[in-house]
């Protein structure tokens, strides 16, 4: 795509923008509460969900953090999805930094997901319960989920396009007595904080924001959850680091959580704010953990030589509020704050290649990267504006930046922005399709991160389908 179509992308974008936001003088002072909600008052010991149904085609009908008191099914239930896609580019070879879909021109599979739970009922307070869930995927997307130390091979040794992933694998204990109802999650569970999430139907689009491509994805160890009222719920933990297994040689145990959800009393706002990830104990647990195993032979000099391996040790940060004018119609605003020690450029090692010296694939591969001595930090702030404008539509306009200064986090010291537009369309409660424009830029002269490290911007039109099949 040439400069005048990105301008042309980012003016298209801005007028939808303006246009969205113009509906908030219309806005209604009180939200009603949605259909769902209405529907089956004395099931539910919660305040009632803010937001339309529609939005579980996205970022889901509650406010982001968990909400104990909400009717599930009963029972075991096997279901999942198949979440096909294309991305149009004006990049060749690669995509990245955008995020999860980093294959340039092709269809490709980015998540065939089968699941496996059975949820406690955290509406009754008469007797303990519990639970689990095991997810597994398959697909491109792998690349992203993907745990240090669990078949993490496929990506950081052999960098496979595609590849399969444990996201999910945790049992779920309930104390009704324990405040106003507390869960544990004890197993490899997703990192809680985050508009956006690992798994597609979760999303209000197609891609990521590059402020989630770059931050925690799944933890193990335990995570709880305590309502204290309906309007206040803690969450807190202790796990092994982000993205690593407790086995491997990278983990940093203990690693602690704390986070709180406060929900104003007229359930038009919910702000989800509080540490993601902080090592406990002294700053030497906040560096970059590198080890030796195995070897290699160099292609230059001939000579056997140690692999060298690594990951990353995020201390994170977040803040998330939403803000609902009606129910058809939210905002979504989320910033965090990244660091840690003696890092590496690029983060968490890839070595792919590190023997032959070949080019990078799709970002990554090239082993670690130059040291970067002292602090390494990064932040980012994303914002979306959901409008619903059918029964069976609504559409997304998303602004996102991160910087990353040091390049520890993306290989390129810059900071970076991009535009999203796109539309969630329903053809059923198991069908839908999402179409988007994007546009995105690094901001800093001379680096370009963009098409295996080749340019500085790139413009993308991408849509996905999302058949979900089972009993969800």
């Amino acid at each position: 795509m040439s400069d005048a179509t990105s301008r042309y992308v980012f003016a298209l974008c801005a007028v939808a923008a303006l246009l969205l936001t113009a509906r908030v003088a219309d806005a209604q002072a009180v939200p009603s509460p949605s259909p769902a909600a209405t529907s089956t008052p004395e099931l539910r010991r919660a305040l009632p969900a803010p937001l339309d149904p529609l939005f579980t085609g996205g970022g889901g009908a509650e406010f982001n953090g968990p909400t104990i008191g909400v009717p599930t099914d009963p029972g075991v239930r096997a279901y999942g999805w198949l979440d096909p896609g294309v991305e149009e580019s004006s990049s060749k070879y690669s995509n990245y930094p955008l995020t999860y879909d980093d294959v340039p021109n092709r269809v490709q599979m980015d998540q065939a997901v089968f699941r496996v739970e059975l949820q406690p009922n955290t509406v009754q307070t008469d007797h303990d319960d519990w639970g689990f869930r095991i997810t597994g995927l398959y697909g491109v997307d792998y690349r992203w989920t993907t745990q240090q130390g669990v078949l993490s091979n496929q990506l950081l040794l052999r960098n496979q396009t595609n590849g399969f992933d444990p996201v999910e694998a945790y049992g779920i204990l309930y104390f009704p007595k324990m405040g106003q109802g507390t869960t544990v999650e004890i197993g490899r569970y997703i990192s809680p904080p985050d508009i956006e999430a690992q798994l597609a139907p979760n999303n209000f689009l197609y891609t990521h924001s590059l402020m989630f491509d770059f931050d925690s994805y799944t933890q193990t160890g335990f995570l709880a959850a305590t309502k204290l009222s309906d309007y206040w719920t803690i969450e807190y933990a202790l796990d092994a680091g982000e993205d690593i297994a407790p086995w491997d040689g990278s983990a940093h145990f203990p690693t602690g959580l704390m986070l709180a959800r406060y929900v104003s009393h007229s359930n038009r706002n919910s702000v989800l704010f509080g540490i993601n990830s902080i090592s406990l104990g002294s700053r030497n647990g906040q560096n970059f953990t590198t080890y030796t195993k195995g070897t290699y032979i160099d292609p230059a000099t001939g000579q056997v030589k140690p692999m060298i391996w690594g990951h990353d040790n995020l201390q994170q940060q977040n803040v998330t509020w939403t803000h609902v004018f009606n129910p058809e119609f939210q905002n979504q605003f989320e910033a965090y704050y990244l660091y840690e020690y003696n890092a590496y450029v690029g983060g968490t090692v890839n070595n792919y290649n590190v023997a032959t010296g070949g080019p990078l694939y799709l970002g990554a591969g090239g082993g670690i990267g130059a040291f970067l001595p002292g602090l390494s930090d990064a932040t980012g702030f994303v914002d979306y504006l959901e409008y619903i404008f059918s029964k069976r539509d609504f559409v997304s306009f998303r602004t996102d930046y991160v910087n990353d200064p040091r390049g520890e986090r993306s290989g390129f010291p810059t900071a970076y922005g991009s535009l999203t537009l796109g539309v969630t369309h329903r053809f059923s409660p198991v069908f839908m399709i999402r179409p988007e424009i994007r546009t995105e830029k690094a901001f800093r002269p001379g680096i370009t991160p963009y098409d295996n490290g080749t340019k500085s911007y790139q413009n993308t039109f991408g849509m996905d389908a999302i058949l979900n099949y089972g009993n969800p």
